[in-house]
């Protein structure tokens, strides 16, 4: 399938299976535009620990109400705000472009500094401290503990990925009681098929076999005492005849992704291939040999290998690019007929067809282009389609396009368009099955699905207009957000799987039918339930239980039809367009309780607007919190984001930068203005490049602003761009300027968070969260926190707190409620007690 963008690391469409880090499963399309991962972190709480927590819940409140009643409420005296931490400065001179200034806190980010490092440690001791007792002081502390309670209640009670059928099995991964990490398990499709649910597919027994009907393929407990206690796999792959699974584990020691190879008939593992560095692996030969690519020390995909599964002979090296800034990536076509491979560098991109059959032989260009552009290559029955955002006889298109050309004539002329344009609709993605195309379309706010029959008529000439091969329109829920494709291994199945989102939805996983176009909601999470009764929403299908499997093809199911399970009757959403200071009209989206909205309630606006990524407007449990307390949650689409096109992007990046900074505030006084939020009342959220843009608006607007919560922000722009301490890559430089160039430099230096702190001024309070293995480094956050604290006017009542996280959060479900809840007790506090 063609994937728009891919924020983590992700898999090829041959891997029926999530990653164990989270269990939804995405897949490798092209190199990635963020830093490589952090090393994985030590072990988390099981799934069973957590059980036990939400067990716990009735009790701990019952005892709670009973405690309560027995005697008065006697609430302590909270304790006074304490003074935060002052770090020394120690002035660095930075000169660039004729011009030279101090960086005070620059030696917090002397990593081989032996001294500066013991310096920081100390700093983040107190910063820990600091924290603490500010939370203490607001009465956020108590506040936490309550919100976790809520939060955990809303958690996911699954222990076990959807099942995902390839061919004759079900894949999916689940945890074993009292176990770490989970397990990779598969069981037959046609067996005891009465027996398979979607929320434990391990169930059932073979009394033909004596044996279990599940069978375990890789145990990621084991997993981890190999690799020193820790279990973090990038890739995964499972072999076209189901034989063998291919998947790379990082190695702590080596601080790199090691390729392994499992027999799955025999559960052991392959001698070769064993190779470091791995970044990208495809099957070939129907799975008797693996392609796969390795990086070198800089982490640049650089080797191509072609390893044959059972042969004493070392592993063929098929291609070397010597080059420092070009980048290889692979990924096989869907039915394994062949290999592409991209090859990036900063003046060009090409994509090389290789024989699926023969991965040895000569391989051939069939296409070129500029650089930074994203290109996918398909193939169905003769026909390579190729979906792309690339230029148009050199003049830039605003959205991505389908192509197509004969297998048997390739090359980069050969390509024709199959859809003619169509004014205002962007084609956001598309995914392939042996009888059909589906498209991913936008028109402004509204997106919609629908599948194009294939092979597409030969009486029909291409370009074309969509409504010429009449689509059908796949059915959606009000207010969507989002649409992914599922894994959708399985290309001979017409039953295609599609996970769609919205702001008054949690998330549906759905199979759609695309014969009968049935539909049926196979998963939905943070759903609340108590006994059989649903506590908020409407109720579940009553197909959602089960799925019904007699042998047959998944493309032949009466999947049915059923309700969506949405919750507008207890949210409202509403749409509005903002004009920002440049006129242009901004799409801002608003959620909030319709029992207790009201004029003037407190609200929290969400931005991130970079890299063209959409923003995350997602239902999301945690938020209940703060809806069910009158809080208004509003999303600013501003420009650098995406699903507006790539115009939309490039007017808020580079030397355009400040229109996303102006779009977050214009939007965040239209709340005021139109008294949708109470003066004095509005909070802010980014996450990393959000951090940038939340932080930018404050300097801007200090007094726009009661509270804001930065995760993981990146501050500190110029003297990363300028020395950057983790590697960062030429996309990176494309989002946000390349400071060597005087004109970007001066935008840089404009918009740059820690280097627009207002003096003498009142800040809102910040909550600033960071740890040493984030994208960008926990000194970002600590130097601009120190500087906010120097220069601006000190309030008590508002404080700027740097809040260290255990790299363990995104790991632990638990964990993640935790800090979640802190986040959301520390703005209630700051905008409520105003």
């Amino acid at each position: 399938m063609f994937l728009l963008y891919q924020p983590k690391a992700q898999n090829n469409h041959g891997s029926p299976f999530p990653s164990p880090k989270s269990f939804p499963s995405p897949k490798s399309g092209e190199p990635k535009p963020h830093l490589n991962p952090p090393p994985p972190p030590p072990a988390t709480p099981t799934a069973a620990t957590m059980r036990r927590h939400l067990d716990l819940l009735p009790r701990l409140l019952l005892r709670r109400h009973i405690h309560r009643r027995a005697k008065p409420s006697t609430t302590p005296p909270l304790p006074p705000p304490p003074n935060p931490p002052r770090p020394p400065q120690k002035p660095e001179p930075v000169t660039i472009h004729g011009e030279t200034w101090q960086d005070s806190y620059a030696w917090m980010g002397s990593l081989a500094d032996a001294a500066a490092m013991r310096h920081m440690d100390v700093h983040m001791e107190a910063e820990e401290k600091y924290a603490e007792a500010c939370l203490a002081a607001a009465g956020a502390d108590r506040l936490a503990r309550k919100l976790q309670l809520e939060m955990a209640s809303r958690l996911a009670s699954e222990a076990c990925t959807t099942p995902a059928r390839w061919g004759p099995w079900l894949y999916y991964r689940r945890a074993d009681e009292g176990k770490q990490y989970p397990v990779l398990c598969r069981r037959s499709a046609a067996l005891h098929g009465e027996f398979v649910s979607y929320s434990d597919p391990s169930a059932g027994f073979d009394f033909t076999a004596g044996k279990r009907i599940e069978q375990k393929l890789v145990d990621y407990n084991k997993e981890a005492e190999r690799f020193g206690g820790y279990s973090y796999e990038e890739l995964s792959e499972v072999s076209p005849d189901h034989r063998y699974i291919a998947y790379t584990m990082y190695d702590k020691d080596k601080d790199s992704f090691t390729l392994l190879v499992r027999d799955l008939v025999t559960g052991t593992l392959c001698d070769k291939p064993r190779a470091d560095r791995v970044s990208n692996i495809s099957w070939a030969m129907d799975g008797k040999a693996l392609v796969y690519v390795v990086t070198n020390e800089d982490r640049r995909p650089y080797r191509l290998y072609c390893s044959i599964i059972g042969s004493g002979k070392d592993d063929i090296l098929i291609l070397e690019e010597p080059g420092e800034n070009i980048y290889l990536n692979i990924r096989h076509t869907k039915d394994f007929r062949f290999i592409t491979l991209n090859v990036f560098s900063d003046t060009h991109s090409k994509v090389y067809l290789i024989k699926g059959s023969d991965p040895l032989s000569r391989m051939t260009l069939v296409w070129e282009g500029e650089s930074q552009v994203h290109c996918i290559v398909e193939h169905h029955h003769g026909r390579l389609y190729l979906f792309t955002d690339a230029s148009r006889d050199g003049v830039r298109v605003n959205s991505h396009y389908l192509m197509q050309s004969d297998v048997e004539s390739p090359g980069p002329k050969s390509w024709k368009d199959v859809f003619l344009e169509e004014p205002g609709i962007i084609l956001e993605d598309v995914d392939f099955c042996s009888t059909h195309m589906v498209l991913i379309l936008r028109q402004g706010r509204k997106l919609s699905l629908c599948s194009v029959n294939l092979p597409l008529p030969e009486n029909i000439h291409v370009p074309a207009h969509l409504s010429d091969f009449h689509p059908s329109e796949l059915p959606l829920p009000s207010h969507v957000c989002q649409i992914l494709s599922g894994p959708n291994y399985d290309y001979y199945s017409s039953t295609m799987r599609f996970t769609i989102s919205s702001p008054v939805m949690p998330d549906a996983v759905v199979d759609y039918n695309l014969l009968n176009g049935k539909w049926q909601i196979v998963q939905q999470q943070n759903m609340l339930h108590e006994r059989t009764k649903v506590l908020y929403g409407n109720a579940f299908a009553s197909s959602m239980g089960k799925l019904s499997s007699d042998g047959a093809d998944l493309s032949s199911q009466d999947l049915g039809d059923c309700e969506w399970n949405e919750l507008s009757e207890y949210y409202a959403c509403e749409y509005y367009d903002v004009p920002s200071k440049d006129g242009v009209l901004i799409p801002l989206t608003l959620v909030y309780s319709r029992k207790h909205k009201q004029e003037g309630n407190p609200g929290l606006l969400h931005g991130h607007g970079a890299y063209g990524e959409i923003l995350d407007k997602r239902w999301r449990s945690e938020l209940k919190s703060l809806l069910d307390r009158g809080w208004v949650i509003a999303y600013a689409d501003v420009r650098g984001g995406g699903g507006y096109g790539k115009e939309w992007h490039q007017d808020g990046a580079r030397t355009k930068k400040m229109n996303s900074i102006y779009d977050f505030v214009s939007c965040g006084e239209f709340l005021l203005e139109k008294g949708i939020i109470q003066e004095n009342k509005l909070a802010g959220w980014g996450y990393s490049a959000g951090g940038l843009l939340v932080a930018s608006a404050i300097n801007t607007r200090p007094d726009l602003f009661r509270a804001a919560v930065l995760k993981v922000p990146f501050l500190d722009v110029c003297n990363t761009l300028l020395h950057p301490i983790l590697p960062l890559t030429a996309i990176d430089y494309e989002e946000f300027g390349f400071p060597v160039d005087h004109e970007e430099f001066l935008a840089i230096k404009k918009y740059s968070p820690y280097d627009n702190i207002q003096k003498d001024v009142p800040y809102p309070a910040v909550f600033v969260t960071s740890s040493f293995n984030t994208r960008f480094g926990v000194w970002e956050a600590a130097k601009w926190v120190a500087k906010v604290r120097e220069l601006t006017q000190y309030d008590p009542e508002r404080p700027v707190i740097l809040n260290l996280t255990t790299d363990v959060v995104e790991e632990s479900k638990y964990l993640e409620t935790k800090e979640l809840a802190t986040e959301t007790a520390f703005l209630i506090k700051m905008v409520n007690n105003t």
